[in-house]
């Protein structure tokens, strides 16, 4: 007889051993490569350059906000055996249920943007390639990697952009070696404060380059499809409970390491960048960490980019397939995807569109993208009859909306002042 598999132990003894904590982690490192996808390093590059350490604290208060949202996320997958777009579109009516869909789906294209444009910059600054043709060779390469995502063999997906996230992680924060931050200006920035309309513009593109709404969905989805492949098979509440504590290491570790990689850009840019002109754009700044770090610092800031856009684009797209099929109960060849939302970001290269400027403004789009995510997943998360005992208790439900009120409220700040101000 075959040895239980560390999933099995996890579920099957009184607590969680290391072994079987080791085998349960992982859905969360694939929500988290969102956390630090190209669309960030636009726009923690750009706040740092321009204004220093002064928007430090956004990015401390949307990483804490990150992590309760995706737990909260996991949760519902494991609890129910669904994702969050499935239990939305079994509750909303025909109408309601396609206008959802439909702006889920432009969140989820602004994101593809950001992630594929981010790679083909990072291959123009590797290799000179021309921006469209690097666009072209982030698809194809993504689309390698969803292929390891078929058949069963999620933990394989997961390993590779596990690996991708260690490559991001060196290449974005080999620069602080050499260019430490200012320990009063770190401490500085962390008390909350705007200086104009255009840094509220840039809290509200960091927040939504850290909140994710697509990597909230698609954690919904990874958790049951790694812990309940099915929402008929009985899995008693002492294994749910759990799978829940493992899950909470999963999301702590996880999105532990995305903020020290977000705050880690945003330092390096406030240490090295700030004063000198053009340095808030990608190639303007990766112009100014090489005449500053050396162009070995360069190179690997570089591929650090180049992994970050290859991940996120990859898990981009198969959160936009979990949305679908979620809500509208469509599948699509991941091919087919993978084509039809790559062609956006290759026009805009192609028509010469600034490539940061492109990446901010995808994360603007976002942030508007997620009290629409926000607000369905406290609801449901909160509701007894679906969640029964695991049911979100009133100081996380308090947490939750706290956090769904700041995002609007940002939002609503961010309208007036550069539109009706204006």
């Amino acid at each position: 007889m075959s040895q239980p598999s560390p999933t099995t132990i996890s579920v099957q003894t009184h607590r969680v051993s290391r072994r079987a904590l080791l085998g349960l982690l992982g859905p969360a490192f694939v929500a988290a490569i969102a956390y630090v996808d190209p669309g960030n390093v636009a726009a923690n590059l750009t706040a740092g350059a321009k204004y220093g350490y002064l928007l430090v604290w956004v990015l401390v208060a949307a990483n804490v906000m990150a992590m309760l949202i995706q737990y909260q996320s996991a949760k519902l997958g494991i609890v129910t055996g669904k994702s969050l777009p499935e239990l939305l579109g079994e509750r909303l009516p025909q109408t309601a249920r396609r206008a959802y869909w439909l702006q889920a789906e432009l969140v989820a294209a602004a994101t593809d943007i950001a992630e594929v444009v981010g790679g083909a910059l990072a291959l123009w600054l590797l290799f000179g390639i021309p921006l469209p043709l690097g666009a072209c060779i982030v698809g194809v390469i993504s689309m390698i990697l969803l292929l390891a995502q078929g058949n069963n063999r999620q933990r394989s997906f997961e390993l590779i952009i596990v690996f991708l996230l260690a490559i991001v992680t060196v290449g974005f924060l080999t620069g602080l070696v050499f260019s430490p931050p200012d320990a009063g200006g770190v401490v500085a920035g962390l008390i909350p404060r705007f200086a104009g309309p255009d840094t509220v513009l840039l809290a509200a593109s960091m927040l939504g380059a850290t909140v994710m709404p697509h990597a909230i969905y698609v954690h919904s989805a990874l958790s049951r499809d790694r812990h309940r492949p099915s929402p008929h098979v009985h899995v008693p509440p002492a294994a749910v409970a759990r799978l829940l504590t493992a899950t909470r290491v999963d999301v702590l570790a996880a999105l532990a390491l995305a903020g020290v990689v977000n705050i880690g850009m945003l330092l390096l840019a406030a240490s090295t960048l700030g004063g000198q002109d053009g340095t808030d754009s990608i190639p303007g700044a990766h112009a100014a960490i090489v005449a500053s770090l050396g162009p070995v610092v360069g190179v690997i800031f570089a591929v650090g980019l180049l992994a970050s856009g290859l991940a996120s684009t990859s898990v981009g797209c198969y959160a936009g397939a979990t949305i679908m099929a979620g809500l509208l109960k469509i599948r699509i060849p991941l091919l087919a995807r993978r084509v039809a939302t790559l062609l956006p970001a290759i026009v805009l290269l192609a028509l010469g569109v600034d490539p940061t400027w492109a990446l901010v403004l995808s994360q603007v789009v976002l942030s508007f993208g997620i009290p629409f995510v926000l607000i369905p997943l406290i609801r449901l998360t909160g509701n007894a009859e679906i969640m029964g005992k695991f049911v979100d208790r009133w100081p996380l439900r308090i947490a939750a909306m706290t956090s769904a009120a700041l995002v609007v409220g940002l939002n609503g700040v961010l309208l007036w002042l550069t539109v009706v101000g204006s």
